[in-house]
């Protein structure tokens, strides 16, 4: 089956989605990086079974990532926040440590379109992407501009691919 194959066969998936926010001090009110993920997924006619916002701790990370992989009603897991070089940043590590296959391509291409927007700036950003069984899972830098470009320009293009490669 050729590419384009694969996007036509997958075109009535709708993706089960479930966000967190990794911040020490965003609450419900103050997350517009979260909303704007929700916002959308919504619009591209996705759902959205789970938002939540946790510190960026390992064991509240893992206990959630436990937690949505063990459902069958989530496809694909987006993150926000937590993946810079500071030391409270432990997402990257705490995400790669438990995937089954990284996507490498996900965080070459977003540090390669978050360059020409901010430049030398990206190489800061660990942005990564990987699948735990069968499903999919995107952590993105935490600021809104940078979710949206990721959104926008390589997690929405292909969800609907990725979520029905995994399902088969």
């Amino acid at each position: 089956m050729s590419y384009d194959q694969h996007i036509q066969a997958a075109a009535d998936i709708v993706a089960r989605c479930a966000i967190i926010t990794l911040s020490d001090t965003r609450t419900m009110d103050t997350d517009t990086s979260g909303r704007r993920i929700r916002e959308m997924l919504l619009s591209a006619g996705h759902q959205v079974a789970e938002y939540q916002i946790i510190k960026d701790e390992p064991p509240q990370l893992l206990a959630l990532l436990k937690q949505y992989t063990s459902r069958d009603d989530t496809d694909v897991i987006l993150t926000n926040g937590g993946t810079g070089i500071s030391s409270r940043d432990q997402t990257i590590n705490t995400l790669e440590a438990h995937v089954d296959r990284i996507l490498p391509g996900f965080g070459e291409l977003f540090r390669m379109l978050s360059f020409q927007q901010i430049g030398s700036g990206a190489m800061l950003s660990r942005a990564s992407a990987g699948t735990i069984g069968r499903q999919i899972i995107f952590a993105m830098p935490g600021s809104t501009k940078a979710v949206e470009l990721a959104m926008q320009e390589l997690i929405l293009p292909q969800i609907k691919h990725l979520v029905g490669e995994l399902r088969k």
